[in-house]
């Protein structure tokens, strides 16, 4: 009899979908209060996922969706620079 593994899933803060963990982007507060895109998704600090698209970091923008996450003001300068590595890792 053959075991069935969970497989993980978290939540898109940008549409709220539940996927799997691997389908989506870690966006990770460092404890030094630095935000940055967790490529690898094992660097340490407290995370939030969004999925891979432009439209997803456009909603949890309008939501403030990082801002509950990481409980913390996050800077407009902060989703500007995500969407810009966004886009090079759709390259």
């Amino acid at each position: 009899m053959a075991v069935k593994k969970s497989v993980p899933k978290r939540q898109c803060i940008g549409c709220g979908e539940m996927k799997e963990k691997r389908e989506l982007i870690r966006i990770l507060r460092t404890p030094e209060e630095e935000i940055v895109l967790d490529t690898t998704g094992k660097k340490n600090g407290r995370g939030a996922y969004l999925c891979h698209n432009d439209e997803c970091l456009l909603k949890a923008f309008k939501s403030k969706g990082l801002d509950r996450a990481f409980k913390m003001a996050v800077p407009k300068e902060v989703y500007e620079e995500l969407r810009e590595e966004f886009k090079a890792l759709e390259r």
